[in-house]
């Protein structure tokens, strides 16, 4: 390659940016979401592949979840300016996946005060290194300054209320799902529900090995029953119950019946994966690389239940 042109290459991509832009769309009256990239965590999305929420009250602002990265997170703060100029008070991780909880660190020293279930603890720190690791082997320098930041507020109770100038947060846990501390955020003034990753729509949803399927459709029955005029998933677009069901409920439900009747029929992993039928969901994004694992992690797990 020429020296010049090796030359221009080197200052175009040593000044190009790859920083995710954030952007805060209006859901209703007072409420927030930036919708992240349904795809795999990159450069480009800075692992911010999430929806991030936006809350405002009389008496400040409050975000749900804080982003993947301190950069991620200051970014998300500079897309928050945009639509109002008062402080983020609170920030609720929704649960212990990566890009709910690791801008923690640069929301606290912004003096917010972070709220998460007192279930996510030990998911927080058992994999907030491994996190954090598997970021830098995808973002190298954009991770740097970030650090696992544990919330500095615990929710106890399966229930518990939250009021920030006269705005009610409902939080509600019923034992986990795609993480051990996921956890809904019910504005029932607004019929408004943030279901972190509770419920992916769009593109398919992920069982990790910490994951538990049962608790997690207890947690759908949920949402159900409150039946959420505005239903903000923790990925892919605002939707209705209906969409909702369709994309996360319909594939977890055939998925731990199928796991289920192949254990009680004496049926191995292999065979168990192999024979389900995961066609009914193949238009879901990603669902070729993730339906392998989501039906062996949901074999193992029943198999010890």
């Amino acid at each position: 390659m020429p020296h010049f042109f090796l030359s221009c290459f080197i200052v175009f991509f040593t000044t190009t940016s790859f920083a995710v832009e954030v952007q805060f769309q209006k859901v209703t009256q007072d409420v927030y979401v930036h919708i992240g990239e349904l795809g795999q965590r990159s450069t480009t999305n800075e692992g911010l592949n999430a929806n991030i929420g936006l809350v405002l009250t009389p008496e400040g602002a409050v975000l749900i979840d804080s982003g993947a990265t301190y950069k991620s997170a200051m970014q998300i703060h500079e897309a928050v300016k945009k639509i109002t100029n008062q402080p983020i008070k609170w920030v609720i991780n929704t649960g212990g996946q990566d890009h709910r909880w690791l801008g923690n660190g640069y929301f606290i020293a912004q003096g917010a005060q972070i709220i998460a279930h007192q279930n996510a603890i030990a998911d927080m720190k058992n994999r907030g290194g491994e996190h954090l690791a598997g970021l830098s082997r995808i973002l190298g320098d954009l991770v740097s300054q970030t650090k696992p930041t544990l919330p500095n507020y615990w929710i106890k109770n399966p229930d518990e209320s939250l009021n920030l100038g006269g705005v009610l947060f409902e939080l509600k846990h019923r034992g986990g799902a795609h993480t051990p501390g996921d956890m809904l955020v019910w504005l029932p003034a607004k019929k408004t529900m943030f279901t972190g990753d509770v419920v992916y729509v769009n593109r398919m949803l992920g069982v990790l090995p910490v994951s538990r399927t049962q608790t997690w459709l207890a947690t759908f029955a949920e949402i159900e029953k409150l039946a959420p005029q505005h239903l903000i998933p923790g990925h892919g677009q605002v939707c209705d119950l209906k969409l909702a069901k369709a994309d996360t409920q319909a594939y977890l439900l055939a998925l731990t019946d199928h796991m289920k009747k192949a254990i009680d029929n004496g049926l191995d992993i292999s065979a168990a994966i192999q024979s389900f039928n995961s066609q009914p969901f193949s238009y879901l994004l990603n669902s070729a690389e993730l339906i392998p694992g989501n039906s062996s992690r949901t074999y193992l797990e029943m198999e010890i239940q």
